[in-house]
């Protein structure tokens, strides 16, 4: 193993246990790491502002970056004397925005629209989420919907959201669908049937969309986003790489779910969660990726700490 300059880490299931908090020895490690030198980038399927409320309070380095959505926001973390700063950015085209919501028949009551509407202090507006109608998104995803409330704008029909209009010009970045993890499998393969929709992030040409799965077994849920295609973690940590001359082998990705593949794919060295799902966990050993101890167990820490012991 190469020791690590840049060390990618995912949040939900990962990082955070399942109390949503970071436990004092993976913050541990993590400062140990920035201050041996090695870049720290949180790589998450949470929107930029979401992401900030739990790492905010961890004093990181205000340069390090956010990957967020899944792979569609790169942010600087910034800090009270630091605005965040934009690195990058994509968008769904408002063509191909309009298009997805006339795909989705039966599921539009699953949809949500997310825009990017961070200001320098990492918060965003009323808005950001959009919503056609609550009661399903309620029942699947009810935390996050009364978490997020004060970002919720809920229009019908959802089209409205993507209208031009002078007051409101930005485009989604993504988009997204919560339910079961049936009603999601179903979701996923009606989407596939369409050829420019692709069941990664790395392909790009025909392609306009990338499908990302999140699945939490004992929860019975599964959380799937629709990116613009070529959109993805790992996309997103390669280019973070090229601009520091790093080499992908010098990159540690530490994930647990299925949107992060993409990185875990990427990396020099790949830990997955012990609470990944099974058959990503059969994946991982069939690639001879190092299956850690769970986010309950401080897997990030023992992930870090182990890289950090290899002589440079």
């Amino acid at each position: 193993m190469i020791a690590p300059r840049l060390i990618a880490v995912d949040m939900d299931g990962t990082l955070l246990g399942e109390d949503g908090r970071v436990s004092p020895r993976n913050l541990a490690a993590l400062r140990a790491a920035e201050q041996a030198g090695v870049e720290v980038v949180v790589a998450t399927g949470r929107r930029h502002s979401y992401a900030m409320r739990v790492l905010r309070p961890l004093g990181l380095g205000h340069a390090s970056a956010l990957v967020s959505s899944n792979g569609a926001v790169t942010r600087t973390l910034g800090s009270s004397t630091h605005p965040t700063e934009l690195v990058a950015r994509a968008h769904l085209s408002r063509a191909t925005a309009l298009w997805l919501c006339a795909q989705l028949g039966e599921f539009r009551n699953a949809l949500v629209l997310t825009f990017d509407r961070v200001g320098p202090d990492g918060e965003d507006t009323r808005g950001a989420l959009v919503v056609e109608q609550l009661d399903e998104l309620h029942s699947s995803i009810g935390r996050w919907m009364a978490a997020n409330e004060p970002y919720i704008a809920h229009i019908n029909p959802i089209e409205d959201a993507l209208a031009p209009a002078a007051e409101s010009p930005d485009l989604p970045i993504q988009a997204m669908l919560c339910g079961t993890i049936d009603r999601m499998a179903r979701a996923e393969a009606r989407l596939l049937e369409h050829p420019t929709i692709s069941a990664s992030g790395h392909t790009e040409g025909r392609h306009h969309l990338a499908l990302h799965r999140t699945e939490y077994a004992s929860r019975d849920l599964s959380i799937l986003d629709i990116l613009p295609a070529g959109c993805s973690k790992g996309a997103a940590l390669l280019s973070l790489a090229a601009t520091r001359n790093l080499d992908p082998a010098q990159v540690l990705a530490i994930g647990d779910n299925w949107n992060d593949l993409s990185m875990l794919e990427i990396a020099g060295h790949s830990v997955l969660m012990a609470n990944a799902p099974e058959d990503l966990k059969t994946l991982a050993l069939a690639r001879g990726w190092t299956i850690g101890p769970s986010n309950q167990a401080d897997g990030v820490a023992e992930a870090i700490e182990s890289a950090l012991a290899v002589p440079c």
